[in-house]
């Protein structure tokens, strides 16, 4: 079988690396502007452009997040009054999720520091063809991605 070419191979570490460092950067931000996690302002947001209602099943596929992991941020940011949990009146299994004006007020106070990293560290070095080169590609490498079923759709694991 062979293996990754070494231009791949050094394609992908930078990748990597310039995700983490974005990553990292945008987590400092949320923290402190916010006082949210990454993933907590990724449901939020999910949220808040899906106009305000998402079932956790979509949340978890949405987000790429474990089910138990999702559940326990959403208990977080119900906890702090940013979104309600209740039955799905359409689908008693489901459960949905709302955003509450107290959320869309966090979006408003962490987005523009959000927007400002992201623009500093990833627009502000890139050409207009850079950025639609670079969301182009993404977009495949995403599509492609999500052909694999959703984390949501993998079987629970037992505990002994």
């Amino acid at each position: 079988m062979p293996g990754l070419a070494p231009h791949q191979l050094g394609t992908y570490f930078v990748l990597v690396e310039s995700m983490n460092l974005l990553q990292h950067a945008v987590e400092q931000q949320l923290r402190a502007d916010g006082d949210l996690s990454d993933i907590q302002f990724s449901v939020l947001m999910r949220l808040f452009d899906a106009n305000g209602q998402l079932t956790m099943t979509e949340l978890a596929d949405g987000a790429v997040h474990s089910r138990s992991g999702l559940t326990y941020q959403a208990g977080q940011l119900e906890k702090a009054g940013l979104i309600t949990r209740s039955p799905d009146p359409a689908d008693e299994r489901s459960t949905l999720v709302t955003i509450t004006d107290a959320g869309r007020a966090r979006i408003g106070q962490v987005l523009p520091g959000h927007i400002e990293v992201v623009k500093r560290l990833l627009f502000n070095q890139l050409s207009d063809h850079d950025v639609a080169a670079l969301g182009e590609i993404m977009t495949r490498v995403r599509d492609h991605m999500r052909t694999e079923p959703p984390r949501s759709a993998a079987p629970r694991k037992r505990r002994a």
